[in-house]
């Protein structure tokens, strides 16, 4: 089964910029639509963006026009080109499949934002 790893957190100052990503092993999401997620106050993962094999793309209206997916398929990893932070982004960022949400869950990465 496809686990999932997920990198490039950290702690920035608002208006600053992250790239995470997010690695495949034991398997490739290369013909998966893929997402990004991150949990609510009650602990459900909610979807900020996903990807399609044919590039198409879903973006959370929260992060619309900061936040751009992007995917390559030969190292079977995505990522998630975080501009322009706010405090509100601070979260444990996720990825998996989607809508399936049915490979293996990683740590997730941290991000945090604060001044």
């Amino acid at each position: 089964q496809v686990q999932l790893v997920e990198s490039g957190g950290g702690s920035v100052q608002p208006g600053g910029s992250l790239r995470l990503s997010c690695v495949a092993t034991r398997g490739s999401f290369e013909f998966s639509r893929m997402g990004w997620y991150r949990q609510t106050l009650g602990k459900r993962r909610e979807l900020v963006s996903s990807i399609g094999r044919d590039g198409t793309t879903y973006y959370h209206h929260s992060v619309k026009g900061r936040f751009s997916i992007s995917r390559d398929d030969a190292r079977n990893t995505m990522y998630l080109q975080m501009n322009n932070l706010t405090p509100e982004d601070t979260n444990v960022y996720y990825c998996n499949r989607v809508p399936d949400e049915d490979y293996i869950w990683g740590q997730g990465t941290h991000v945090t934002v604060s001044s």
